[in-house]
C-alpha cells in the first residue's frame, strides 16, 4: 500500500543519526508497515542501512556465548543459520517461520525484530525468541543500551517495552538454549489460519522445564519449573493465566482448553529420555491443523527433525 501522507526517508549510516522528528517511525522490512493504512505517519528512518550482521555469535555482557541475531535480520537469513553438531533446538527457528504462514517473498523481507517489536499476538518470531530464552538488547536515548527479556518486551496487543525514540538493537539467544530439548504444539482454525495459540516447552541442560504460550494470548506467558513438572502443577499454573487473547482466529476459552492440552503433551514428551543422537533424523507426528488432511488420505502427519528436538 502507498503511504501517502509519508514526506521523507532518512537513511542513518551511525547510531547518532537515528533520532525519530514527530510522525516518524523506525523502518525494516516494512512488510507491515506498508500493509495497511498508517494516520499520521510522516517519515520512516530505515534501519537497513545501518549495515548491521545478520547473525553472529559473541558474547553478552553477562559473559554468556551466545548468536546475536540483528533486529534488521531477515526471517530468511535467520533460517539459513548453520546448525552446531548439538543445537537440538534449531529445528525450532523452521517451525516458528513456517507458522507466520508467509510466502517465501515475505521471509526476504520481513525482520526479525520487526515481528517481535511490532507485538502481534501470533507473531512467530516472539514464540522463537521467548522459549529460547532470548534478551532483546535496546539503544536508549542517551547513548546507552539495556537489555530486556523478550519474554516481557512484548506488554500486549501491538504493544511493547520500548519508550520513545528506542530502537531494538538486536536479540541475543545463549548458544545454551539451543542445545536444550524443545517441543512445539501449534493449532488454528482452518489449515492455513493464523494461529489460535501456539505452545513451545524447552527442557534446559541443568533439567530446568520451561513452557511459553504465545498466539493464544495477548502477551507471551511463560512458566519455569525447577523440573519437568507434574500433570497437576502444570495445569494450576496454565489455570492462573489471565490473558487469554479473543478475535476472530479463536474464542478465549477453546485457546486455554488447547494450550492446556498442548503444554502437557510437551511435559510428557520431554519428560521421557531423548531418542536418538544429534543430528540424526527422527520422525514425529506435528498437530498442524494440515495434519487432518493427512489422515484423510490415510498418510500419516510427519516432520523429520534432528533427534532430541522432540
Amino acid at each position: 500500500m502507498d503511504l501517502t501522507t509519508v514526506r521523507e526517508i532518512r537513511t542513518p549510516s551511525r547510531r547518532d543519526e537515528i533520532v525519530f522528528a514527530p510522525g516518524e517511525r523506525p523502518l525494516g522490512g516494512g512488510t507491515w508497515l506498508f500493509s495497511e493504512r498508517q494516520p499520521g505517519l510522516t517519515g520512516l528512518v530505515d534501519l537497513t542501512s545501518l549495515g548491521w550482521t545478520p547473525v553472529e555469535r559473541g558474547i553478552a555482557a553477562d559473559g554468556r556465548d551466545v548468536v546475536s541475531v540483528a533486529a534488521t535480520c531477515t526471517i530468511a537469513e535467520l533460517l539459513r543459520l548453520p546448525a552446531d553438531a548439538d543445537w537440538v533446538a534449531h529445528p525450532l527457528i523452521d517451525r516458528c517461520a513456517n507458522s507466520l504462514l508467509a510466502s517465501f517473498k515475505i521471509w526476504n523481507v520481513a525482520t526479525v525484530g520487526g515481528n517481535v517489536a511490532l507485538g502481534l499476538p501470533a507473531g512467530a518470531m516472539t514464540s522463537l525468541m521467548a522459549t529460547l530464552d532470548a534478551t532483546a538488547l535496546v539503544w536508549t536515548t542517551d547513548g546507552g543500551e539495556r537489555r530486556q527479556p523478550v519474554s516481557t518486551f512484548v506488554t500486549g496487543v501491538v504493544q511493547n517495552a520500548l519508550e520513545p525514540g528506542e530502537v531494538l538493537r538486536a536479540l541475543e539467544v545463549p548458544v545454551d538454549s539451543l542445545r536444550s530439548r524443545t517441543g512445539f504444539r501449534r493449532i488454528s482454525l482452518s489449515p492455513l489460519g493464523r494461529s489460535g495459540t501456539l505452545v513451545t516447552a524447552r527442557l534446559g541442560l541443568d533439567g530446568e522445564f520451561v513452557v511459553t504460550v504465545t498466539a493464544g494470548t495477548t502477551r507471551p506467558v511463560q512458566l519455569r519449573f525447577d523440573e519437568v513438572p507434574g500433570e497437576r502443577a502444570l495445569a494450576d499454573a496454565l489455570a492462573r493465566v489471565d490473558c487469554w487473547y479473543s478475535d476472530p482466529h479463536g474464542d478465549p476459552d477453546w485457546r486455554r482448553a488447547m494450550s492446556i492440552r498442548f503444554a502437557d503433551e510437551l511435559r510428557v514428551e520431554l519428560g521421557r529420555p531423548a531418542t536418538g543422537a544429534p543430528g540424526r533424523p527422527v520422525r514425529e507426528t506435528t498437530h498442524d491443523p494440515r495434519s487432518a488432511a493427512a489422515r484423510a488420505r490415510r498418510t500419516p502427519p510427519t516432520t523429520t527433525t534432528p533427534g532430541g528436538a522432540r
